[in-house]
């Protein structure tokens, strides 16, 4: 058995989605393509895939070892474009994630300009605020807002951002303005789930952090609805600064309560941990780190 070979259309099945479109993806007969991979579980003795007549899973050791089979037939790949001279410059696709409102308004124009300067790769930006699984999507790099689990990832830190308060000019006007957090009890608040613990909200008024109990008005899962609803003066919101930063600068927001906000939350760059990184991530990273940094400096 060419053990290469066989690993190379285990993730072909994996990449596809189903045995057939591999077989289709490959140029290689459909029963080709099922005794290669069941060849590899005999040779490895353990089933990576659990079959049905519709669809197929991976199942935990899969996981595991085909991340392992991705990483190692990349480097091998690179590897032999290096030996045979024909790698000049990063080329293949590079697959980025990042939450949508950063990613909109910070990333994508880093991510337009390094398509311009490495125009033998190829980016598919994936945008979503929900942790993503970096292995099981097969994501190459992301960005990451907070502190970071011990997640076997590594990680480069870009920069930090702020939590805000903020209100409309109507609102407060017909409202008040709440001097402490305590008082956000009294008031209509717009919340996050399930991103926020539900009717509470971290302040730090001293030294260290506190929960302070708010009354929700409307909860919403996005951050872009829960701006939308703040700017129409239906309530207080609780949102980063970047993303409040462009409704404060027009005056549609203002932003309250600044000595209680909490610690600023870190922004990673993060990515799987592996022993030779591939030029086409080690290019971005290179590019899009010292341009990233440059904008959480002055981020509002």
């Amino acid at each position: 058995m060419d053990r290469f070979e066989s690993m190379s259309t285990f993730v072909a099945v994996v990449e596809a989605g189903s045995f057939s479109a591999a077989s289709r993806k490959l140029g290689m007969p459909l029963a080709t393509v099922s005794r290669k991979v069941s060849e590899l579980e005999e040779q490895l003795r353990v089933q990576l895939l659990v079959r049905s007549t519709r669809s197929l899973a991976l199942t935990d050791v899969g996981q595991d070892y085909f991340a392992s089979c991705r990483q190692l037939l990349e480097q091998l790949a690179e590897a032999e474009r290096i030996a045979s001279g024909q790698y000049r410059a990063p080329k293949g696709l590079l697959v980025v994630g990042a939450p949508v409102m950063f990613g909109r308004m910070y990333l994508a124009p880093i991510v337009l300009e390094f398509l311009g300067a490495y125009p033998e790769i190829d980016i598919e930006l994936r945008l979503g605020d929900a942790v993503m699984n970096l292995i099981d999507e097969q994501i190459d790099v992301a960005v990451r807002i907070g502190q970071l689990s011990d997640s076997g990832l590594m990680a480069i830190k870009a920069g930090e951002i702020r939590h805000v308060v903020a209100a409309s000019p109507a609102y407060l006007a017909q409202k008040g303005s709440p001097a402490h957090p305590r008082e956000l009890g009294e008031h209509d608040c717009i919340t996050l789930t399930p991103w926020e613990t539900p009717g509470e909200w971290i302040f730090s008024p001293s030294s260290r952090a506190e929960k302070y109990p708010v009354r929700s008005r409307f909860s919403v899962t996005t951050a872009e609805t829960a701006l939308d609803a703040a700017v129409a003066g239906l309530g207080i919101t609780h949102l980063f600064c970047y993303q409040v930063s462009k409704a404060v600068a027009d005056g549609q927001l203002h932003l309250l309560m600044r000595p209680f906000e909490p610690e600023p939350f870190p922004v990673h760059l993060v990515y799987p941990s592996r022993r030779h990184s591939p030029q086409k991530l080690r290019a971005f990273l290179d590019f899009a780190l010292p341009r990233l940094k440059a904008k959480l400096v002055f981020a509002p």
